[in-house]
């Protein structure tokens, strides 16, 4: 397939995003029977089906999909080529596609600021998620870079840790164990617990640390789809939570809700930044990993050791 072309890539890729030929050809200049034309050469050329037609659109194949896949790569290599020769020219530009996932999203704004202040002319589009969101957009080359508490396993990605990310308990100001020190895990596993869904990183260390309790496990507690309704609905007294640190230091500070001093806790995790292992670094991200290894651990809130009355120091 050496003969492809970057026209007939860019087509796929706008086939398989948008799902209808007239759509595709519409944002591409073409028209619908002209770009008809360019799949289906491109099909004769190698010798596979690159999308079964259907009533509901186009929808690509396993080959489609590969075709994709060298489409989103190809576009991310021109990307890093154009900014690399703005680098070179002493262009201080660039674009950074930075994905973070849902708990990150209280301390985001301060990094995405302090960066600004070294690289002003760096444009930053910033999407936030839950996890298998940012994963899946990191997997389909729409991040340069993602913030999040894990890597991704199933493919294969550079990650590096710029700060520590502790995990708490938390429970309204006036709940009974409030001012209690060194709770045992017995003890705090016999709460109701509100938790994030299925999946999630806190969720799954909140899995780790109550797995020692027997059955614990079965009825976890009730879901709930964000770190906000956790939160409110513990001031509200409807349960405890294991949430991130991070996420919680306002409402510490306000008194609306207190860290337990549960045994072994905070549970210590890591933040990293994590691309594709086969994305070439352009200029600004590398500019942005330099930034959050030498400074990014210095604009994520601060928590200090988990007694009730000091939470926050």
């Amino acid at each position: 397939m050496r003969n492809v072309t970057i026209r007939q890539l860019r087509t796929i890729e706008a086939v398989c995003r948008l799902g209808k030929i007239n759509l595709a050809a519409a944002e591409l200049g073409l028209t619908g029977p002209a770009l008809t034309l360019q799949i289906q050469q491109l099909e004769r050329d190698a010798g596979v089906a690159l999308f079964d037609r259907g009533r509901e659109g186009m929808v690509p194949t396993g080959f489609g999909l590969a075709f994709l896949e060298a489409a989103r790569s190809v576009e991310d290599s021109l990307s890093t080529l154009d900014e690399s020769i703005s680098a070179m020219k002493g262009l201080r530009t660039g674009r950074l596609r930075l994905g973070v996932v849902s708990t990150g999203k209280y301390f985001a704004p301060q990094l995405i600021a302090a960066f600004r202040k070294h690289a002003p002319s760096i444009e930053i589009n910033l999407f936030i998620g839950n996890r298998a969101e940012i994963i899946q957009k990191l997997r389909d080359h729409e991040f340069d870079i993602a913030l999040m508490g894990r890597p991704p396993r199933d493919f294969e990605v550079r990650s590096q840790v710029f700060g520590d990310h502790p995990l708490v308990f938390i429970a309204p100001a006036d709940h009974p164990l409030a001012n209690v020190l060194d709770i045992s895990r017995e003890r705090i596993a016999e709460e109701q617990f509100l938790v994030r869904e299925r999946g999630s990183g806190t969720r799954i260390s909140l899995e780790i640390f109550l797995s020692a309790v027997p059955r614990r496990l079965e009825e976890l507690g009730t879901e709930m789809g964000s770190n906000e309704t956790i939160k409110q609905a513990v001031i509200a007294g409807l349960g405890i939570a294991f949430i991130s640190a991070h996420t919680i230091e306002q409402e510490v500070k306000l008194g609306r809700l207190v860290i337990l001093d549960v045994v072994d806790t905070p549970i210590r995790r890591q933040w990293f930044s994590v691309s594709r292992r086969d994305r070439s670094f352009n200029p600004a991200m590398q500019a942005f990993e330099r930034f959050l290894l030498t400074e990014g651990a210095r604009h994520l809130p601060v928590v200090a050791k988990p007694y009730p009355a000091n939470a926050f120091g």
